[in-house]
């Protein structure tokens, strides 16, 4: 069991997410129109609030302010709402430059002062990045008995993202000599009858396969399927599948990406699933493709390593544009134009 696991455990496990009780939260619940909301700082002081008390709360919590690049931390997010409502979590939580590396939620409970309901979820995130970086808000929208949506944002929370430090305290060590190494004769003397008896067997083995009748050769194995063929196939698969509504952008882009550079590496046979783009754009100036051609192939890996590694969010209109281009780029390299739809 990993250490995420460990911890999403911990979290599910202590009152089923809702029985989070002594941590201040550390952001409140905002609709469309910014409407006041229930601070950390409002808690501790304990001012009054003024709302409805039927009105969905959402509250988040932050286990840390300081962690080593890297290291997970949990976030716990908590809907207090009144019987009937239906919170509705997104499949997918983007709070870039944060990456969430396991969620979990919990199903809903009575809430610990006994009016209503508490809903909860619980993520591991972390960060590759260093510097003071910020968990940008979280929209979570939670549905009303007569259909009415109330859209609920977190306030955004800071963490500072520092670098591992070397240990320094010690003092450099002298460099050691060469180690000596006994030499003990009889403990190679098994190692050579061994050799002996190997090389002894694979004479004979030799002798008796040249002294065996020839056989009929085997017959060659089958064609493989089409380069083409398959990734086209492959293009279908992606375009059936419900990822762009789902809001998963960034798996959208690297699978069709992943499925055009399997395409050139069989079809071209340049090794584009291991090289950056500029790699495959001179693996394919060497092929000579052509101007055109190649020119249509850097646009388009570019684009798919703007959302991969440059974080740019398309919408998913403009997401889908990259499957004609996608099935255009198969149909002028297969040499198949005709039966490529």
């Amino acid at each position: 069991m990993t250490f995420c696991d460990v911890v999403m455990t911990v979290l599910l496990a202590v009152g089923g997410l809702g029985a989070w009780q002594g941590a201040s939260p550390l952001a409140g619940p905002v609709d469309r129109a910014r409407q006041p909301t229930l601070a950390a700082s409002a808690v501790a002081e304990g001012l009054p609030v003024a709302r409805a008390p039927q009105d969905p709360r959402l509250v988040m919590e932050v286990d840390t302010t300081l962690l080593n690049v890297g290291d997970p931390v949990a976030v716990r997010l908590r809907v207090d709402h009144a019987e009937g409502w239906t919170v509705q979590w997104p499949d997918s939580f983007d709070i870039s430059p944060f990456e969430v590396l396991r969620q979990e939620v919990a199903a809903p409970a009575p809430a610990p002062s006994g009016e209503g309901m508490r809903s909860a979820a619980a993520l591991i995130v972390t960060s590759f990045e260093l510097g003071e970086l910020e968990i940008p808000p979280i929209e979570v929208a939670v549905a009303a008995p007569d259909g009415t949506v109330h859209t609920l944002l977190t306030d955004p929370f800071r963490i500072g993202v520092q670098s591992v430090g070397l240990d320094e305290s010690g003092d450099i060590r002298d460099i050691k000599g060469p180690l000596s190494v006994a030499r003990n004769w009889w403990a190679v003397v098994p190692w050579v009858l061994l050799a002996a008896a190997l090389a002894a067997g694979g004479y004979q083995l030799l002798r008796r396969m040249r002294s065996r009748p020839a056989t009929e050769a085997p017959r060659p194995a089958p064609p493989a399927r089409p380069f083409h063929v398959v990734a086209i196939e492959a293009l279908d698969e992606l375009e059936a599948s419900s990822l762009l509504e789902r809001g998963q952008v960034k798996a959208y882009h690297i699978r069709i990406s992943e499925i055009i550079r399997a395409y050139v590496e069989g079809q071209l046979e340049v090794p584009a699933l291991e090289m950056t783009t500029r790699e495959v754009v001179r693996g394919l100036r060497r092929a000579s493709l052509g101007g055109a051609i190649t020119e249509s192939l850097r646009s388009f890996l570019d684009r798919c390593d703007l959302v991969k590694f440059a974080k740019l969010r398309p919408g998913a209109d403009e997401s889908r544009e990259l499957m004609p281009v996608a099935r255009s780029l198969v149909a002028m390299t297969s040499g198949a134009e005709s039966g490529v739809q």
